[in-house]
């Protein structure tokens, strides 16, 4: 289904979002099952996750992770941010695998592993992030403890251990905040779902955020858990529905100035995104990437990207869509993307020149950024290399 078909109604504000349900094999239409006016609570910072304590036990005493942790003059306290992984010691034999994100992970505690004075029992602390995709608690017959810490080494484990204690414990619940969707008018398949006695257990739905023309800018999808339905306080025949458990990756509060611009139609001048923090451009150039611009390997010609704004990774990116292809364009979430759009397609592909005004600014704002698996070379090095390694003549001012 077209969101624009489904856009207008007689009334005196606009259909900002629509329901649907979409086909993930995408054989079929996506099925509209609703039209709303708001969604009151969407936005939401991530609650953090709790904390807990684990001791990875039995590390070999010879592991970066064991040397850094067990250091004489500075031992690593704050390993920050890494990953778990369990598997069989022997891939041959198949069996589950599982994969844990460590996030802001403080050492609490280490000591000899007791019986064996070649290896440490090291306790922390951490926010753990589960991967339940496998569905199963079940280890391995012989599992192998992997972990990875980037402020350690990040291409390869940074140690192992024989066990964790208190990983496979229940995992304290963050709480939950509703959605309200203001001002819905149901279609059919939702009228059947509200006919059902409350609370409901819906199907995946699809939330769609229109801008004033009816064009789809962007979608979040939910769980339909719905546990109250009730007459809209914007009056008429429209109902205002809650839902209970609409899932974590929800906007940030950031995302909402932002998706109040594009509501008036893609942006038609320049750098209206530059006054934005981190989180504000990000949700920016994700807005950028539903653009269709019609162009076919268009090359040849020069080029002119404003530098003056370019203080991250994500304002390089969106100062070099909107010189390519305009404002409110997109050339590529990352370098890998931006790369395939070297490479052609409905983008500009080179040759053609490109004039980067202001350069230093970048080259300042992101000489921390290195990238230790090309060269050590910084954000913006890898960058104008890459440009330059497809052709395009970059001119540096």
């Amino acid at each position: 289904m077209r969101s624009e078909e489904h856009a207008g109604w007689e009334r005196d504000f606009p259909i900002r979002y629509v329901l649907v349900r979409e086909d993930t094999d995408g054989e079929e239409e996506a099925v509209l099952w609703g039209r709303c006016a708001e969604a009151e609570g969407l936005f939401m910072d991530a609650p953090p996750l709790p904390r807990e304590v684990l001791t990875f036990r039995g590390c070999p005493r010879e592991s970066l992770l064991v040397q850094a942790v067990t250091h004489a003059a500075e031992p690593v306290r704050l390993l920050g941010d890494g990953m778990l992984s369990i598997e069989p010691a022997d891939p041959s034999n198949g069996g589950p695998s599982h994969h844990w994100d460590l996030e802001d992970t403080t050492v609490l505690a280490q000591w000899p592993t007791p019986g064996d004075p070649g290896r440490v029992d090291i306790v922390v602390g951490t926010s753990v992030r589960e991967d339940d995709y496998w569905g199963s608690k079940r280890l391995p017959s012989s599992p192998r403890f992997d972990l990875w810490f980037p402020s350690i080494r990040g291409d390869s484990p940074s140690g192992g251990c024989r066990s964790i204690d208190g990983l496979f414990t229940p995992r304290p619940q963050r709480p939950t905040q509703p959605v309200h969707l203001i001002g819905c008018e149901p279609a059919a398949p939702l009228l059947a779902l509200l006919c059902r006695p409350l609370p409901q257990q819906g199907d995946p739905i699809t939330l769609w955020r229109l801008d004033r023309h009816g064009r789809t800018m962007t979608g979040y999808h939910l769980d339909l858990d719905i546990v109250e339905a009730r007459p809209s306080v914007l009056g008429g025949a429209l109902i205002d529905v809650t839902i209970t458990d609409p899932g974590d990756n929800r906007p940030t509060p950031a995302a909402r100035p932002v998706w109040e611009i594009w509501f008036d139609g893609v942006p038609m001048r320049p750098n209206q995104w530059a006054h934005f923090d981190a989180e504000g451009r990000s949700e920016w150039l994700d807005l950028t990437r539903a653009g269709l611009y019609g162009l076919q390997g268009l090359s040849g010609g020069t080029y002119h990207l404003d530098g003056q704004h370019v203080t991250d990774r994500t304002g390089l990116l969106l100062a070099l869509g909107e010189a390519l292809l305009g404002p409110g364009a997109h050339y590529g979430r990352d370098l890998d993307s931006v790369q395939d759009y070297l490479c052609g397609g409905l983008s500009v592909v080179p040759p053609f020149t490109l004039v980067w005004h202001h350069a230093d600014i970048a080259r300042r704002a992101l000489a921390g950024h290195i990238l230790d698996h090309l060269g050590g070379l910084s954000y913006f090095e890898v960058t104008v290399n890459l440009l330059r390694e497809y052709g395009v003549t970059v001119v540096l001012q």
